[in-house]
């Protein structure tokens, strides 16, 4: 985290209204970077044990104007949960959500229209400090607000930019929701090779560490993923004939991601609603 983000934590604290999963993998990361327990400010209704030994202010008085309060609650859990922080509202303070489906232009209503207000979409990667998380704040926010919001969103994965917030429900359908798809695929993996004659902890083995390894692969390489995928293809051999399959342009694996994607983004859009 860079320093003039630290020392304005530091200096006002930081507010994190909720801690599940995605909520403790961030205040993880922001501990393990020099952000001071003392300087943040946890409200969850139902702390864990990690928590409670952290030495964050919990379910305590909160700071007067925090330098960012940050959502991580269950969009169906925000009619509740936001009148905690309304008082921070129209203010100095920044306010990032990393609350599913939940439009800015929602948190303005209750936070007050002047509020600097910057909507993310992290994925579930974030645990292990491999997520990648998209952001978008509205004309509130300054260039020093999405700097310390990349910072600290920094601390679970990569962070990318979005120019419009509509874009948010390609990035929910893609991302978001993506880390899904690939279990999917570890477990489609794993029955066709049982259905080849593995037994079936063999097979789901060989395709964990099949999807795992291709990853690191493709993490750590300079080209794309098609020219990796080209360089494992000997013509006329296996993998070419697999990928007959799955890149049938009727039938195999990229409509059917393309319709996928696309039902995920129209669900997006109805759950914003």
């Amino acid at each position: 985290m860079a320093r003039m983000e630290f020392d304005r934590i530091a200096r006002d604290g930081m507010v994190l209204l909720g801690c599940g999963k995605m909520g403790s993998a961030m205040l993880a990361g922001w501990l393990a970077r020099g952000v001071p327990a003392q300087s943040v400010h946890v409200i969850d209704p139902a702390p864990s044990e990690w928590l409670v030994k952290t030495g964050v202010h919990l379910n305590g008085t909160m700071p007067d104007a925090p330098a960012v309060a940050i959502v991580a609650v269950k969009p169906q859990m925000m009619g509740d949960a936001l009148p905690r922080l309304q008082a921070f509202g129209n203010g100095g303070t920044l306010f990032i959500s990393i609350a599913a489906g939940t439009p800015l232009a929602r948190f303005a209503e209750a936070l007050g229209e002047k509020t600097p207000i910057i909507r993310a979409m992290p994925n579930t990667p974030a645990a292990v400090g491999c997520g990648i998380t998209a952001l978008i704040g509205n004309m509130h926010v300054s260039e020093g607000d999405m700097t310390l919001a990349e910072s600290l969103l920094a601390a679970v994965g990569a962070t990318v930019r979005l120019e419009d917030e509509a874009q948010m429900d390609a990035v929910t359908a893609l991302s978001g929701s993506g880390p899904a798809y690939v279990f999917h695929l570890i477990e489609a993996m794993a029955q066709a090779g049982a259905s080849a004659g593995l037994a079936p902890d063999l097979a789901m083995q060989l395709a964990r560490a099949t999807v795992i390894g291709a990853g690191q692969l493709a993490a750590g390489a300079d080209e794309t993923a098609e020219q990796l995928r080209i360089n494992v293809t000997s013509p006329k051999g296996t993998t070419a004939a697999a990928l007959e399959v799955l890149m049938d342009a009727e039938t195999g694996l990229p409509p059917l991601m393309e319709r996928a994607v696309a039902a995920a983004a129209a669900r997006s859009r109805e759950l914003a609603q």
